[in-house]
């Protein structure tokens, strides 16, 4: 009898340490943040401004040493730490206009919150190199973030957006956005991507609003 009250015993404290693992490994996962670079796969986009996104995660991957060439969930993908926070760099390779469904199932498999969400990504209504971080917002005609917003169910997201120029008046949009930087502005927007991946750090180390106050000004006014 006394046999088999020390084996139930250890079989209920097995059963809650077991119970208690998967929770605290839930939590872990919850914390994690997600932060998603928009562009194009393949090698023919590569450097071109609809894939703005794409090289701050590279430079931010770079930084802080963490790879990026896990595929899963429809992207690239690395997990680290930055700023004191577990993060997710992904890198969708759906094409463009299918993001949502990337970040969709990164979502769902690490059960991530809106709020644990940054985007980034291209703008061309901003000076190249010129980023405008906000809290949320429209996809202001960007079919990537357009297509995140519709699989989140919610334009609560966190984004950093990252000029490119206004195209010429007579130039298709596709056409100049799926173009490459030139001159001048090839180092205008190296200078833009590296101050996007320190935003990003920023905003995971103190929050959105310091970001905003350092990075949101113009650089010309700078």
């Amino acid at each position: 009898m006394v046999y088999i009250d020390r084996l139930i015993r250890i079989i209920y404290v097995y059963k809650h340490d077991r119970q208690g693992t998967a929770c605290a490994a839930q939590n872990e996962v919850e914390k994690m943040k997600l932060i998603v670079g928009l562009g194009n796969p393949t090698r023919e986009y590569a450097g071109t401004r609809h894939n703005v996104g794409f090289g701050v995660i590279d430079e931010l991957a770079e930084k802080e040493r963490i790879s990026v060439d896990t595929k899963k969930h429809k992207a690239l993908i690395g997990k680290g730490i930055i700023g004191g926070e577990k993060v997710i760099l992904a890198k969708p390779q759906t094409y463009m206009n299918l993001s949502g469904e990337s970040v969709r199932e990164i979502m769902d498999y690490y059960h991530i919150e809106l709020e644990d969400i940054l985007i980034i990504f291209d703008d061309v209504s901003l000076d190249v190199g010129q980023l405008r971080i906000r809290a949320k917002g429209s996809a202001g005609g960007h079919n990537g973030v357009k297509s995140i917003i519709a699989h989140a169910g919610s334009n609560e997201i966190a984004r950093i957006k990252v000029g490119v120029g206004e195209k010429p008046a007579r130039m298709d949009l596709a056409d100049y956005v799926l173009g490459k930087f030139h001159g001048e502005d090839l180092e205008k927007i190296r200078e833009g991507i590296e101050d996007a991946a320190k935003a990003v750090k920023v905003i995971l180390e103190e929050g959105l609003q310091p970001a905003m106050n350092k990075y949101n000004q113009s650089k010309k006014n700078a």
